[in-house]
């Protein structure tokens, strides 16, 4: 079984005993691959690893389906990353459209290849989303304040079903979790 989970709001989320007996479950059971699928960026993930009640993912799916690498290794998944590093024009490419659309705050956190920011709903126009697809991307707007510029086709499930495509695991032993 392949267990994919979202972090925030899902796996670090709800009651210490509940998420203890979740923990150890995965810990002893060798038949449950973990795959963390988050919006964070690798280097706000890694300090989790260091943790000794959070099981070790055995791969990662980070930057809202931008990045994935093995949990072991941090080494990149290839030819998925691949795929993705050859979709993104760029972060200054990137920067440089959005600079003329008023009222959005680039987020201060680690970012590969995708920019995120914080806007109202407003914001989100057509010429917004015009100028991103003319960059070969995609913008995602969630949560009512959060708006990703991502390649073309790549979110955190589009890029976790090219991972269970590459890791050959039948679709009915996939697990889904998020808020």
């Amino acid at each position: 079984m392949l267990l994919a989970t979202d972090l925030d709001g899902t796996f670090l989320a709800g009651d210490t005993a509940a998420r203890t007996q979740l923990y150890q479950l995965i810990t002893t059971n060798p038949d449950i691959q973990l795959v963390f699928v988050t919006g964070r960026g690798l280097e706000n993930v890694l300090p989790l690893l260091a943790d000794p009640t959070i099981p070790q993912p055995h791969y990662i799916i980070c930057d809202v389906g931008g990045t994935v690498v093995d949990g072991e290794s941090q080494q990149a998944v290839q030819p998925i990353q691949g795929e993705i590093d050859g979709r993104w024009p760029g972060e200054v490419a990137i920067e440089e459209i959005m600079a003329q659309f008023p009222g959005l705050v680039r987020q201060d956190v680690p970012q590969e290849r995708r920019c995120s920011y914080f806007c109202p709903p407003n914001v989100v126009t057509q010429d917004i989303r015009t100028a991103v697809e003319g960059f070969g991307c995609d913008l995602l707007y969630s949560a009512g304040r959060y708006l990703d510029v991502l390649p073309k086709n790549v979110n955190k499930g589009a890029t976790l079903t090219k991972l269970v495509e590459f890791l050959d695991v039948d679709p009915e032993e996939v697990l889904v979790a998020g808020d």
